[in-house]
């Protein structure tokens, strides 16, 4: 009897996971940053960046809510323009860089919010994780730059107290308050890079056969 393979080859792919439409992506530290901006006396916003952001995304073409993002902070890199201050804020009393160099955030669930998305995860910063939400707007556009690349971008914006990851210290205020806010504004700016699939391996060239001996021709 005659069996066919079609039926149980079409089961397959209707069973496959739909990490098979996913596309891998880096993201381009050259291209992306995070920033952020605390109150400062009670007063003004002291806004500060950190330049060297490096991860990846998993970019789902048929679901974007089962996409994943991990993403790298270099907190070494903290900058708000006073060499001074950013000394202050890589030692103990603040980041403690020499001990916790990087902040790092590990999604875990993908929720679509109108035209842009929602994005929870893990934040660990000081040494410390606890879960965010990330708003996010963009991604959903993919663009060819000259060169041929496959790039995507976007902007992801959220709200921590420091005191949550352990950023306790402050000083209080002759006029009351202290000097440093608790909630701490993030904005993440991102540029992404598609993977580009290996090329196949060149198929390794056929052995010549042994030439054949005076003694194996009689």
């Amino acid at each position: 009897m005659k069996l066919s393979l079609k039926p149980a080859v079409a089961a397959l792919v209707l069973a496959a996971p739909s990490l098979a439409f996913a596309a891998e992506y880096e993201i381009d530290p050259g291209h992306s940053s995070a920033q952020f901006s605390v109150k400062h006396m009670m007063v003004s916003n002291v806004r500060g960046a950190f330049s060297k952001v490096t991860g990846k995304a998993n970019i789902d073409e048929k679901d974007i809510t089962k996409s994943t993002v991990e993403a790298t902070i270099d907190a070494t890199t903290i900058n708000t323009n006073e060499p001074k201050r950013d000394e202050h804020l890589r030692n103990a009393d603040f980041f403690d860089t020499a001990k916790y160099p990087t902040i790092t955030f590990k999604s875990t669930k993908v929720e679509k919010a109108g035209e842009n998305l929602k994005v929870s995860g893990n934040l660990t910063m000081h040494g410390v994780t606890r879960p965010v939400v990330l708003d996010v707007e963009g991604f959903t556009t993919e663009s060819k730059d000259p060169w041929g690349n496959i790039k995507r971008g976007g902007t992801a914006t959220t709200k921590v107290n420091r005191k949550d990851f352990g950023l306790t210290y402050n000083s209080v205020l002759e006029t009351g308050g202290v000097a440093v806010g608790e909630e701490v504004a993030i904005t993440i700016d991102l540029e992404l890079n598609k993977k580009k699939e290996a090329a196949p391996a060149a198929a390794a060239p056929a052995k010549a056969a042994p030439a054949k001996s005076a003694k194996d021709s009689k």
